[in-house]
């Protein structure tokens, strides 16, 4: 079985990881993707072999769960050699690439000014923030990604601090997906962030607990289960659509599995399995999908070039999911 060839430049390289001002540092960030390219044509190959031997669904099904966890450990690995990013203020700890999220141990990222993302920015003890330095791609992506999460808030009127994001899968199940949390909601989320460092034995002293946070927070382990499962399922069907695939790229990254790398991991598995079973060209990546995807909500998360010209609404979704449910 023929697959269509994986380059670096399948892989535009995550504004998260861009933490510097410098070009010339930033080039070597982006070096990663050659890391990437290797290792989604590996697993293309896995699931090429894996899905002519395949007689069903179900055993494609388990032919993508194979790769899906070949790629968990291949970032564990790489984190092993790697170490530590580079701009990163936070412990690094290769375990956490293959630990599992539990009940419990929610994954929270922060939004908006984290000041620890500008070069050379410096501790403020007094505001309990990094404050000073450059602007980098990093900080500008979460400036912007917290602005488009306070917007949910107001577009779908929800008045409180939690907006649960609501997954509609094809056969017209809603499930919980991720949280968006602002206000108090997010500076409980900074004194549990906290807490858990502390119990963890690590230092404490520089954690951003100042400003106006907007954390996003993963779903319950079942949820994200339901999800994942249903984003192999969606890959395996016989007949792959555009539309399908999209909406399968949405629901693993709405579906991290491990405490570290799972944005990676999602981004080198998705390509790879768009190299196999996607008759034609697979979607081009964004290079913010992991935030497109925590932030922007179902329907603006999918539209890509599939979605050109389509109504982008809570409605145009039901009734696509029931529509392919019924079919």
């Amino acid at each position: 079985m023929s697959t269509a060839p994986i380059a670096p430049g399948d892989f535009p390289t995550s504004p998260l990881a861009l933490r510097f001002a410098d070009p010339a540092r930033q080039v070597k960030a982006r070096a990663f993707a050659v890391e990437q390219a290797k290792a989604a044509t590996e697993a293309a190959g896995l699931l090429a072999r894996r899905w002519e031997a395949a007689p069903g669904r179900p055993a494609r099904v388990a032919a993508l769960a194979a790769v899906h966890a070949h790629l968990v450990d291949w970032r564990y690995r790489l984190a092993v050699t790697m170490g530590p990013r580079p701009g990163t203020r936070i412990a690094f700890f290769p375990e956490r690439f293959r630990t599992p999220i539990r009940e419990g141990d929610t994954n929270y990222d922060r939004l908006g000014e984290v000041g620890r993302l500008r070069e050379g920015a410096q501790w403020d003890q007094a505001a309990h923030a990094f404050t000073g330095g450059l602007a980098t791609p990093a900080w500008e992506a979460m400036v912007r990604y917290g602005r488009l999460a306070e917007e949910r808030f107001a577009t779908e009127g929800v008045e409180g601090d939690t907006l649960q994001n609501r997954v509609l899968l094809p056969d017209g199940r809603l499930v919980a997906g991720n949280r968006i949390l602002r206000g108090d909601a997010a500076h409980r989320t900074d004194a549990e962030l906290t807490a858990r460092y502390a119990a963890r034995g690590l230092n404490t002293s520089w954690m951003e607990r100042g400003g106006n946070p907007v954390y996003t927070a993963s779903p319950a382990p079942r949820d994200s289960a339901v999800l994942h499962s249903a984003a192999l399922d969606l890959l395996a069907r016989p007949r792959l659509t555009t539309e399908d695939y999209l909406l399968a790229r949405y629901l693993l990254f709405q579906a991290p599995q491990t405490k570290k790398g799972s944005d990676a991991v999602s981004r080198t598995f998705v390509v790879a399995v768009g190299a196999v079973v996607l008759p034609g060209a697979a979607p081009a990546l964004p290079e913010d999908i992991d935030l497109r995807c925590y932030v922007l909500g179902q329907c603006l998360a999918t539209c890509g070039s599939a979605g050109a010209g389509r109504s982008c609404d809570v409605h145009g979704a039901r009734e696509a999911g029931g529509r392919a449910a019924r079919g």
